[in-house]
């Protein structure tokens, strides 16, 4: 069943209770792209900045569910893991937290071709924080069945 932003916000929230303290919402959803969000007072540091496990762990999740949809879209059932992350931060995060992830048709092709034909893939995405890039966070997921 193909899930839509609303259904995958919920999912992500009711069983992830991180996602739900952080107040994860995602604002954009498409095959290709997913865009998320958090606002900044539930994820704030001593300094009145994003806290950086918020803002490592609302990249992970952005990551985690831009795979969860196009798992749901492809109809490939099974379960769906982070394997390894690594972060950059930049700059502070001084306003809401903003994430942005993309998966090029080929990466996505891969991803799902050899889940099919394997029972397992895995993919690797690049998730961006904030509109002047105050992070970026790289990491493989792994899919199997």
């Amino acid at each position: 069943m193909k899930s839509d932003r609303l259904e995958l916000q919920s999912k992500i929230r009711s069983t992830i209770p991180l996602g739900e303290a952080m107040q994860f919402e995602i604002i954009e959803l498409d095959t290709d792209s997913i865009r998320v969000h958090a606002p900044l007072k539930p994820n704030i540091n001593i300094h009145g900045t994003g806290f950086a496990g918020s803002i490592y762990s609302l990249a992970v999740l952005t990551g985690w569910a831009m795979c969860m949809h196009i798992m749901s879209v492809y109809e490939m059932d099974g379960d769906l893991v982070v394997g390894k992350a690594q972060i950059k931060y930049r700059s502070a995060v001084t306003d809401d937290i903003d994430c942005r992830c993309s998966v090029s048709e080929v990466a996505r092709q891969q991803f799902v071709e050899l889940f099919r034909s394997s029972g397992k893939s895995k993919v690797e995405l690049e998730i961006n924080v904030g509109e002047k890039q105050n992070a970026t966070l790289v990491a493989i997921y792994f899919a199997k069945t």
